[in-house]
């Protein structure tokens, strides 16, 4: 395992490669990309669609009325920016704001698998709608699995991920904001958790092994894989 140190240096490292990322089109119509931030060693991660008009000028994420209202649930639990790490799953702005396009997904979803990979949190918190049909690679809505805490592999890394509503849809909704409150809450619990069991990383198998094994037979039963990212 990589130390704080290393890891920091690593993301760092992302962080270049996606500032001139040119993956996909929308780094044409960008102002700037938007990569993220926090502390690089946060137990607790946020996870957003995309950056709007202000993140897109300032270069950071949720620095508009949904960033601030998001600042005010941090404080209510204890919590500020400093204390997590706040990223989205595309780097760069749709134009008019509009919803990702798949390609586009395909194109980022690299810088957040190592960011995931590399922070190293024990709780991901998706944001909205998008970014939890995203990340859970299903169609199910945020009304239904908000406040429902589940065990997901992200790449390599298992989570609890814990989707809620975004900011942005609770600022003029009292009952939204109400219930988003209340979600908020649960947060340090699930963070006293701890992290959860990681898998068990791949083995290299010496490359004579494998010239002198004998080819496997095809199973016959078709096993159930663990829950996992259709993304990464």
């Amino acid at each position: 395992m990589s130390s704080a140190t290393e890891r920091r240096s690593l993301l760092k490292a992302v962080y270049e490669q996606a500032r001139d990322c040119r993956r996909c089109a929308l780094h044409q119509s960008r102002t700037t990309v938007v990569f993220g931030s926090g502390n690089a060693n946060a137990e607790l991660m946020f996870i957003g669609e995309a950056p709007g008009a202000n993140e897109d000028r300032m270069g950071l994420p949720f620095v508009g009325q949904a960033g601030k209202l998001l600042d005010k649930l941090l404080a209510e639990i204890g919590l500020n920016r400093q204390d997590v790490f706040i990223a989205n799953t595309l780097k760069c702005r749709p134009p008019d704001n509009r919803d990702p396009h798949p390609n586009e997904i395909e194109a980022c979803q690299d810088y957040l698998r190592r960011q995931v990979e590399l922070i190293e949190p024990s709780v991901i918190c998706s944001l909205g709608n998008f970014a939890t049909k995203l990340l859970r690679a299903d169609s199910t809505g945020i009304s239904r699995l908000h406040g429902r805490e589940e065990l997901r592999l992200i790449g390599s890394r298992a989570v609890r991920l814990y989707p809620l509503y975004h900011p942005a849809a609770a600022l003029y909704t009292p009952t939204t904001l109400e219930t988003l409150r209340a979600d908020f809450r649960r947060i340090p619990e699930l963070l006293a958790r701890g992290t959860p069991v990681q898998p068990e990383p791949l083995k290299e198998i010496p490359e004579a092994e494998l010239e002198d094994s004998e080819p496997e037979e095809p199973p016959t039963i078709a096993l159930e894989p663990l829950p996992q990212l259709g993304l990464f």
